[in-house]
């Protein structure tokens, strides 16, 4: 009885103050106190967790997929700020990888996905005809995540 009281304060806690909840759910794991544990939206967080990580490789390879089309297709407008967007974008799945490297096979998983939303957002981006773009990337994974590859 005792504990379902304890799960009730600490369900009641996640939706009333979420910080706190983190705070008191990691000390609870790190006393072993178990059965007073939020199982429920415990389990959803560590869920959410990995869909955030998830798409957080889909957005960043997006990113860079869009940046080398448009450094690519539009020679004439290339700045620095395509340069460091790119770099920036390519850093961030690096630190993925490096924190989770399961996360690597998703990247391949999604590649030619996030190529087809690269190719309409450069489309919508530069105002050239979808067409304009390969509607196979141009770019290995290999090459979209290489800090020294630039397309011609």
């Amino acid at each position: 009885m005792e504990s379902r009281r304890m799960n009730n304060i600490t369900t009641t806690l996640y939706e009333q103050d979420y910080y706190l909840w983190l705070q008191k759910t990691s000390s609870l794991l790190r006393d072993g106190r178990l059965s007073e544990l939020d199982i429920p939206n415990l389990i959803e967080e560590i869920e959410d967790m990995g869909r955030s990580e998830r798409r957080a490789v889909r957005s960043n390879l997006i990113v860079v997929l869009m940046h080398l089309l448009k450094y690519k297709f539009q020679a004439e407008k290339r700045s620095n700020s395509w340069l460091l967007t790119i770099f920036e974008h390519r850093r961030r799945l690096r630190d993925d990888f490096a924190d989770s490297p399961s996360l690597k096979r998703y990247f391949n998983e999604v590649y030619e996905q996030c190529y087809k939303d690269a190719r309409i957002s450069a489309a919508i981006e530069t105002g050239l005809p979808t067409e304009t773009f390969p509607e196979q990337s141009p770019f290995t994974p290999e090459e979209a995540l290489n800090a020294d590859y630039l397309p011609k």
